[in-house]
């Protein structure tokens, strides 16, 4: 059974307990780096289902994100919305997507996020 940092669970926790999706934060997930801002389950899942309904092709899916998401004990992920995986100097999409990344898969984190520019 995987330790989880208590920590990020804390942060995540405090994520999940408002509706605020401006908490930056960059990880270190299976080799990845994962820049953006974390939103609440419930905020990520909208937003998620909201894009897939857009979408001709994907929109039978979007009724699964839609639901409301279990709320009984510590987060066991994070949610980012805008996010990007650094790849070098760029970050991968451009426009920021949206992640769900395990806590227990976070090797290393920090405060803050990645910003860029074309320049």
């Amino acid at each position: 059974m995987p330790k989880h940092d208590a920590l990020l669970v804390d942060i995540a926790s405090l994520v999940e307990s408002g509706r605020s999706n401006q908490m930056p934060l960059t990880v270190v997930a299976g080799g990845a780096v994962i820049t953006g801002r974390l939103a609440p389950e419930a905020v990520w899942r909208q937003r998620v289902s909201e894009v897939l309904a857009d979408s001709a092709q994907l929109r039978d899916f979007s009724a699964m994100f839609a639901t409301a998401a279990p709320e009984e004990g510590s987060p066991t992920h994070l949610h980012f919305h805008v996010a990007r995986i650094l790849q070098g100097p760029v970050g991968i999409p451009e426009t920021g997507g949206m992640y769900r990344v395990a806590i227990e898969d976070v090797s290393a984190w920090t405060m803050g996020d990645f910003s860029y520019s074309d320049h």
